[in-house]
C-alpha cells in the first residue's frame, strides 16, 4: 500500500511532537500545552482498540475528547486483533483524527497480556497485518484517508532493528517514532540515538516515505532539534521533559507565579472533564511537577498532596500566593 502521509507533509521538519503518556497527556492537559506551548503535533493517551469496542466504551471516548486547538491531533490505539483495528480506524477517521498511531511499544504488563504493546515486537507477521487493516479502514467517508502511524521500540530483549523494522516500514506507515531502548530496558538506561539513525537508513531503503521520528532523553526543544539533525531524524518526541512545564513548547517562559494559576487552571479542566471518571490523585503527579525550585515549594507540594477538589486546590495555591513572594524563574 502506498504511503497516505496526510498532514505530515506539511509539517517543517524537524516536527517537535508531544508523546503520548498514560494518566499525562489527557485531554485536560493537552488543552493546557494547546494554550501554552503547542508541539507540531499531539498524540491521546493510547486506548484500547478492544474497549473501544466494547458496551462499555463511553468512559474510553472521555479519553478521545479534543478540541480544534489541538490539531493537528493523532490518537493512538493499541491491542492484538487486526480486525478490531480495522473497525477502530474507522472510527476514528469518522471521529475527525488527523492520524492514527499504533502503540507497539508500551512495556506494561497488563497490556502485554492483551497482546498488544512491546508484545507485537515478538510478533512482527501480526503487527504488519495490524498496521495494513488499519490503514484499509482509516478512510472518511468525503474520500479522505487518516495516515497511520507506528510507535515502538529498538527490540524485546535486544537491539533488533534489522529483523524487526523492515516488517513495518514494508507496511508503508506516515511515520515511525522510535523509541531508542528496548522493552526490557525500559526506561532504566540511556537512549541510545545511533540506532534511530541505523532506522532512518532502513527507511530509506524500504519505505523512503515513511517519517523517522526519535524518542528518548530529549531535554528540550533546543535538544530535539540537535538530536534529529545529528541523528538523521525527522524529528524528535519529548515525554516526561513536559512534565511541569506547558510552555516547553512555547515562546514565553512562565514565572514561577504564572506556573501555578496554570496548575489550577489545569486542575479546574480536569474536574469538569473527568469526575466520576478518574480519580483525583492522578492530578497530584503533576503538582510535584509544577512545584519546584523556590522557597517554600515543598511546603506547598505538601499542602497540595492533602486536597481532594479543584476548589480546595485554588484555594491552597490563593492564599499561599497572598503570603509569598516568588522569583520569576
Amino acid at each position: 500500500m502506498k504511503t497516505s502521509n496526510g498532514f505530515w507533509g506539511s509539517l517543517k521538519r524537524p516536527i517537535l511532537a508531544l508523546a503520548p503518556m498514560a494518566d499525562v497527556t489527557d485531554a485536560a492537559f493537552r488543552r493546557i500545552i494547546a494554550k501554552y506551548g503547542k508541539p507540531d503535533v499531539m498524540w491521546t493517551e493510547f486506548v484500547s482498540v478492544a474497549g473501544l469496542l466494547s458496551p462499555g466504551r463511553e468512559a474510553l471516548l472521555r479519553e478521545l475528547l479534543y478540541t480544534e486547538a489541538e490539531r493537528p491531533i493523532i490518537a493512538q490505539i493499541f491491542g492484538n486483533d487486526p480486525e478490531q483495528f480495522h473497525e477502530v480506524a474507522s472510527m476514528l477517521a469518522e471521529m475527525g483524527f488527523d492520524g492514527i498511531d499504533i502503540n507497539m511499544g508500551c512495556p506494561d504488563r497488563n497490556v502485554e497480556k492483551q497482546g498488544g504493546g512491546a508484545s507485537l515486537i515478538k510478533d512482527p507477521i501480526r503487527a504488519q497485518r495490524i498496521v495494513r487493516r488499519a490503514q484499509e479502514g482509516a478512510k472518511r467517508s468525503d474520500g479522505t484517508i487518516a495516515p497511520v502511524s507506528v510507535k515502538t521500540r529498538i527490540g524485546y530483549n535486544k537491539v533488533e532493528l534489522d529483523t524487526w523494522l523492515p516488517y513495518l516500514f514494508e507496511a508503508r506507515p506516515a511515520a515511525l517514532t522510535l523509541h531508542a531502548r528496548t522493552r526490557k530496558e525500559m526506561s532504566k538506561v540511556p537512549a541510545r540515538w545511533e540506532h534511530v539513525r541505523e532506522a532512518a537508513a532502513l527507511r530509506d531503503r524500504i519505505s523512503p516515505e515513511t517519517l523517522v521520528i526519535g524518542n528518548g532523553d530529549v531535554k528540550d526543544v533546543d535538544d530535539a532539534k540537535h538530536k534529529a539533525a545529528e541523528y538523521g531524524a525527522d524529528g524528535a518526541m519529548l515525554g516526561r521533559a513536559i512534565f511541569g512545564r506547558p510552555d516547553l513548547f512555547g515562546q514565553h517562559i512562565l514565572t514561577h507565579e504564572e506556573r501555578l494559576r496554570v496548575m489550577v487552571e489545569h486542575t479546574r479542566l480536569f474536574a469538569e472533564l473527568f469526575t466520576g471518571v478518574k480519580s483525583f490523585s492522578v492530578m497530584k503527579k503533576h503538582y510535584k511537577a509544577y512545584v519546584h525550585s523556590f522557597d517554600g515549594a515543598k511546603d506547598l507540594r505538601v499542602h497540595l498532596m492533602e486536597t481532594e477538589s479543584a476548589e480546595e486546590v485554588e484555594i491552597t495555591v490563593t492564599e499561599w500566593l497572598a503570603t509569598h513572594t516568588l522569583p520569576l524563574v
